[in-house]
């Protein structure tokens, strides 16, 4: 289930109703065989099934936020999740735990959680798409994921025909990843959280938001500052959606940082030594393995802010991560042979290979 929760775009956008590039928030893809829209969880479970019943392929969509459609778009049913409401389903001293509908615009809820006094989901203000995609990706930004908050997610499984609570230890939390990713078996209905009642945030892990509230990592802020600090930085790096603003028509970070063993690590190391390009951003993780910046290698391969491809998509001039649909009439091919291009390129001077983040619907890289 790829997140996407955008309302239809307007300017320099698609017309077409079932044109799939106005449910995106890069504006990019064709058009749909059928169209639907869900409202709630019972709605969506029955069009799911009516679909598999017309032996129909189907595909759900959210937010439009971390999808690449292709240009010929998709031929069977797409179901649009449109569910709304958050419920408080349990307290325990400090902690409250919310069930959230799927469709619940993601910013929208971490702004509720805020205003409530939750800690839990401020540093993850301003990442935009829907609430149920969120573990599918296993949403993370600024030293916060999703999945350190996650209870359980409410799903239908398509498989057995049922929906289901799956708790988070059966997800298969990972780096931008979970059980859900790249699987049409499982389409979220609902996630719970567990948030702590504080008036201020978890301890601060993230160096630049550490420095921008003036606080040490480790240490807490004010919820409310947390969170205004937070959307101010991915402002500033395009990652807030702006429909004024070409470097916002993105998936947001098109590569992840790749994660190396420490033998792979160290023949990075070892390149880079050579070519003098100084010694790559890194992060140690659990078992032995290195966290490097996409970003870091995507510059120093020769792709900088604004680097631009055919038919006016580009690297956003805010952020390296981000590729751009800053015509907003661009083909999705043009998008690919971008994201290939970088990822050759990057591969032939470091011999690193970079994986896209969003999820590819009809096109490959």
């Amino acid at each position: 289930m790829p997140d996407v929760y955008a309302e239809p775009t307007t300017a320099a956008g698609p017309t077409d109703p079932a044109t799939l590039a106005r449910y995106t928030t890069l504006r990019l893809g064709g058009p749909a065989g059928r169209l639907e829209i869900a409202g709630d969880a019972a709605d969506l479970v029955a069009k799911v099934r009516a679909a598999e019943a017309r032996d129909q392929a189907v595909l759900v969509l959210a937010g439009g936020s971390n999808v690449v459609i292709g240009d010929q778009g998709f031929p069977g049913t797409v179901v649009l999740v449109r569910s709304r409401g958050l419920t408080v389903v349990a307290e325990d001293g400090d902690t409250v735990t919310v069930r959230v509908a799927a469709g619940e615009p993601w910013d929208e809820l971490v702004a509720a959680t805020v205003e409530r006094g939750w800690a839990g989901l401020e540093c993850l203000s301003g990442i935009p798409g829907s609430t149920g995609a969120t573990p599918i990706q296993n949403v993370g930004a600024y030293g916060q994921e999703v999945a350190d908050t996650i209870v359980a997610v409410e799903a239908y499984d398509r498989a057995h025909r049922e929906v289901v609570r799956i708790p988070a230890a059966d997800c298969g939390f990972a780096y931008r990843g979970s059980i859900f990713k790249y699987s049409d078996r499982w389409v979220v209905l609902s996630v719970d959280f567990r948030l702590t009642r504080s008036p201020l945030s978890a301890p601060i892990r993230y160096a630049e938001l550490a420095r921008a509230l003036g606080v040490e990592v480790g240490d807490r802020a004010p919820l409310a500052d947390t969170r205004a600090t937070v959307r101010r930085l991915r402002a500033g790096k395009g990652m807030v959606l702006d429909a004024a603003d070409p470097d916002t028509w993105s998936v947001g970070s098109f590569f992840t940082n790749p994660v190396l063993d420490r033998e792979a690590y160290e023949l990075l190391r070892a390149r880079t030594a050579g070519l003098g390009t100084g010694e790559p951003p890194a992060w140690p993780g659990a078992c032995d393995v290195v966290k490097i910046s996409a970003a870091w290698l995507i510059e120093q391969a020769g792709f900088g802010k604004g680097y631009a491809g055919p038919e006016g998509v580009a690297i956003s001039t805010k952020h390296t991560l981000a590729l751009t649909n800053r015509s907003g009439t661009a083909s999705t091919a043009a998008l690919v042979a971008l994201a290939r291009e970088i990822r050759d390129g990057v591969h032939a001077r470091f011999g690193v290979p970079l994986h896209p983040e969003p999820v590819l619907i009809n096109c490959t890289l």
